[in-house]
């Protein structure tokens, strides 16, 4: 009998409880049932699959609407996706070929599958989006009710091959005490709102579900470790104790500094004016990444400047005012992230194309426009507005974004995500003010693995030596020019990672609203001289787990 099981940490926290397993099955008696549907001709099934898509995509927008931040994003897109007007023109295709119409969504969803993982990068994740859409889409024509995750009759750990927005979404930390789920990383849907839910996470976690089903499980979603049946007084201690931590940690008010008196700025990762709402109830300093492209997933065609500003401005207005300041990111449109009237269709590798500033190559207008949107946002609100962009690789892109953002007053920085921008941080620096490390792309781009595949989570780790080497030597030319280097990646909601980070010179941490209280509070316990022992040490290893037991053991 497996008595525990590995795999990628996402959340950290401890959690016990009976194990619920997760399925996403339509019956086959409802599809047997069905069968060819009885519709008279090819149009007639067609009006029947879009039927099906409104539900489905209704029941997006309608989950989306009642949430905030990545939450709403990932479901947002997920409507979208349910509404590609490309996948109904290959069901189309197929019914009109003489299909059924149950065998041409079949075939249809397989053909956008298998393109999907062909891309690699970001848009293999999409296939958890797609097969799930296919899931409820299939319920919706038979008359089933859409599939999704059981809901617990007590606080149950959640075991899944993997989840989809619309699940993830919909749990309740209450009764879903942790998930593990066998495939994802610590960029998929699933690491994404666990993390705002708060909800313990581990990801990648391969046999799972047949280790785990029938039997009781202790999670612990800062190791990535799973122990089967763990004696019950002992495991509900541990709980316990770690709750007790983390309600510690949760009083913690700011501001953000060492134990010394190093500031440390603490910053929020905003979507829309209700996360930045949300996100000013925290004890930040300002908002550290507004991801501007997702307020228009969604949009067919480009919204005005003046549109453009209003919706600037309502992120903005709450941290108008003094000694907080706001980034704004420009569009990171492309590879996960199509936006239907900026980016390129059939990019035979959308991660690796023409995505963030790269858009501007040909449209420089697309830019200007956005510019003088956030320009307008900034004057009518009186916040402090920062803008970088996305995608720099190099320092003649650098040079000519910071030209444009200094026309219209306000402060330029750039995004360090390809590893050319970090290895030449010291001469970007003399064009932009200030850098911020994207650490989920650099970690992907750095180990040349996409950082949705499952079997290479041991390599898309931002724990990885050689991604903490590269955040090093962008951070030492910070301190050399006097300029602020912050990170606004997933790395820096993890409460160990973000003193390594500082450690190594980092001046800022921009994070999830929710991981901010335990980061404050686990950096204020040190000194910068700890850090920096921390920071040595991670360096020093030789792969992402004993690069966190090495900057562990300096704590004790």
């Amino acid at each position: 009998m497996v008595t525990s099981i590995h795999g990628t940490p996402v959340v950290p926290g401890l959690a016990f409880g009976p194990v619920l397993i997760a399925t996403s099955d339509v019956s086959t008696g409802a599809v047997a049932a069905y069968g060819d549907g009885g519709h008279a001709d090819a149009a007639a099934a067609l009006a029947a699959y879009d039927e099906a898509v409104a539900q489905v995509a209704d029941g997006f927008r309608t989950k989306a609407a009642a949430s905030t931040g990545a939450t709403a994003e990932v479901l947002t897109a997920s409507a979208g996706l349910a509404s590609d007007r490309g996948l109904r023109a290959a069901v189309r295709k197929n019914l009109n070929a003489g299909q059924p119409l149950l065998a041409a969504l079949d075939a249809a969803v397989e053909q956008f599958v298998n393109v999907f993982a062909g891309m690699g990068g970001l848009m293999a994740e999409r296939v958890t989006d797609l097969r799930d859409i296919h899931a409820r889409m299939l319920a919706r024509l038979v008359g089933e009710p859409e599939p999704g995750v059981p809901v617990p009759t007590a606080p149950s750990v959640l075991v899944a091959l993997d989840l989809a927005p619309a699940d993830t979404a919909g749990l309740d930390p209450s009764l879903v005490v942790a998930i593990v789920t066998e495939r994802g990383g610590k960029t998929s849907h699933t690491s994404i709102i666990a993390r705002q839910l708060g909800i313990p996470c581990v990801v990648g976690a391969s046999g799972a579900i047949a280790a785990l089903d029938g039997h009781t499980a202790l999670v612990d979603g800062e190791l990535g470790t799973i122990e089967v049946d763990p004696e019950h007084d002992k495991a509900a201690a541990l709980v316990a104790e770690d709750r007790a931590e983390r309600a510690v940690l949760a009083t913690w008010s700011g501001p953000g500094r060492t134990a010394d008196g190093r500031l440390v700025k603490l910053l929020a990762n905003v979507a829309d004016a209700a996360s930045s709402v949300a996100a000013s109830a925290e004890p930040v300093t300002g908002i550290g990444l507004f991801r501007t492209e997702l307020c228009f997933l969604d949009r067919e065609t480009e919204p005005t400047v003046e549109e453009q500003a209003d919706i600037y401005a309502s992120v903005l207005a709450p941290f108008a005012g003094e000694e907080r300041h706001v980034v704004v990111r420009t569009l990171d449109a492309g590879s996960d992230k199509p936006i239907a009237f900026a980016t390129h269709p059939d990019e035979e590798n959308p991660a690796l194309g023409v995505r963030g500033l790269r858009l501007a190559f040909a449209d420089r207008g697309l830019l200007h426009r956005q510019l003088d949107a956030i320009a307008i946002a900034a004057e009518r609100t009186g916040a402090d507005c920062w803008v970088m962009a996305p995608m720099v690789a190099t320092v003649a892109e650098a040079r000519d974004f910071a030209a444009d953002v200094r026309e219209r007053g306000l402060k330029p920085g750039v995004m360090v995500e390809v590893p050319s921008a970090a290895l030449l941080a010291h001469k970007i620096l003399e064009e932009v003010d200030f850098l911020s490390i994207g650490t989920n792309d650099l970690t992907q781009y750095t180990m040349a693995a996409d950082r949705m595949a499952t079997d290479l989570a041991h390599l898309t780790d931002p724990w990885q030596p050689a991604v903490l080497q590269l955040v090093a030597i962008a951070a030492e030319a910070g301190r050399q020019a006097g300029k602020p280097v912050g990170v606004c990646g997933e790395a820096a909601a993890d409460p160990l990672l973000a003193c390594v980070l500082v450690g190594l010179g980092i001046t800022s941490l921009s994070m999830a609203s929710a991981a901010v209280r335990p980061v404050g509070a686990r950096v204020s316990e040190l000194t910068v001289g700890h850090c920096e022992e921390m920071a040595d040490a991670a360096l020093a290893a030789v792969d992402p787990a004993t690069a966190r037991e090495a900057a562990r053991a300096v704590l004790l």
